[in-house]
C-alpha cells in the first residue's frame, strides 16, 4: 500500500474470520454518516457498528476509529482510554492533522493506526485490514490535499472547507483563537486567516453571529458519543 509506514505487530491473539467489525468514534452525527457512506462498498470486509444507534454494541469491536475532527488533538487522554478499553481491540486516529508532536504522542498512547483522511476509500480499508492483521499503520504527512471523496463534515455543503469547518466547531465550542491555534497545531495568524475566509462564506462579521450560525447549522457536539467508549453514560 503506498503512503504507509508500517510497524510490526503490536498485539498477539487470534484474528476473528469474517468482515472487520469496526465502531466510528466522533461527536457530530454528519461526519459519521459521511464515514459510514465511504465503506458502503466493502461491506464484505468491514461492517460499521455506530456505537450508539446499536444496543448489540456492548461486545467487543475489532477496530475503534477515532474521527478528530474538533476534538482537542493536544489533549490524548481519550486515546489512552480508547486504547486501555477493553471492548476494543485496536484503535486507529482518523485525521488530516499530521503535526509530528500529535503522531508522536498518539503513537505513545499506544494507538494502532494514524490515518490521512486523503485515503481513498479503498486505501483506508486496505489500511484497516493490516492493522487488523496485527500491525500498526501509520500515514506519510499528506500535502494539503482535499479529504477523501465520500466524507463529510458541517458546513460542507454551506461551502466550508473541512479546515474552515474544524475551527468554526471549536469557536462554537466556545474556544478563543490562542485556544484554536494550540489545538489545531496552527500558528495565530493562519487561524485569524482561517476564520475571515469562514466569515465571509457564511455572511457573518462577529464570532457572536458565528457561534450562533454554528449552532443553527449542527456544530454543537455530541460528546455522549465519546462519553460512552470513555466509560460514561
Amino acid at each position: 500500500m503506498s503512503g504507509t509506514l508500517r510497524d510490526g505487530p503490536v498485539r498477539d491473539g487470534p484474528v476473528r474470520d469474517g468482515p472487520i467489525r469496526v465502531a466510528l468514534v466522533d461527536d457530530y452525527d454528519v461526519v459519521l454518516a459521511g464515514l459510514a457512506h465511504m465503506f458502503d462498498r466493502y461491506r464484505d470486509r468491514v461492517v460499521v457498528c455506530e456505537i450508539d444507534a446499536n444496543a448489540q454494541l456492548d461486545d467487543e469491536v475489532d477496530i475503534v476509529l477515532y474521527d478528530s475532527f474538533a476534538q482537542p488533538e493536544s489533549d490524548h487522554s481519550e486515546l489512552g482510554a480508547l486504547v486501555r478499553n477493553p471492548r476494543a481491540s485496536r484503535v486507529v486516529v482518523y485525521t488530516w492533522n499530521f503535526h509530528p508532536d500529535l503522531v508522536e504522542s498518539a503513537r505513545q498512547q499506544g494507538i494502532h493506526g494514524y490515518l490521512s483522511k486523503t485515503l481513498p476509500a479503498r486505501d483506508l480499508v486496505a489500511a484497516l485490514e493490516a492493522v487488523h492483521s496485527g500491525e500498526t499503520i501509520v500515514s506519510e504527512p499528506p500535502h494539503r490535499a482535499r479529504s477523501a471523496i465520500g466524507l463529510d463534515w458541517p458546513g460542507r455543503h454551506e461551502g466550508l472547507t473541512d479546515r474552515e469547518s474544524e475551527i468554526l466547531a471549536l469557536i462554537t465550542q466556545g474556544k478563543n483563537n490562542a485556544e484554536v491555534a494550540t489545538l489545531t497545531y496552527l500558528s495565530p495568524n493562519t487561524v485569524k486567516t482561517y476564520i475571515r475566509s469562514t466569515y465571509r462564506k457564511i455572511d457573518v462579521t462577529s464570532r457572536t453571529q458565528a457561534v450562533l450560525w454554528g449552532v443553527a447549522h449542527g456544530f454543537t457536539p455530541d460528546h455522549h458519543r465519546i462519553d460512552h467508549w470513555l466509560g460514561g453514560p
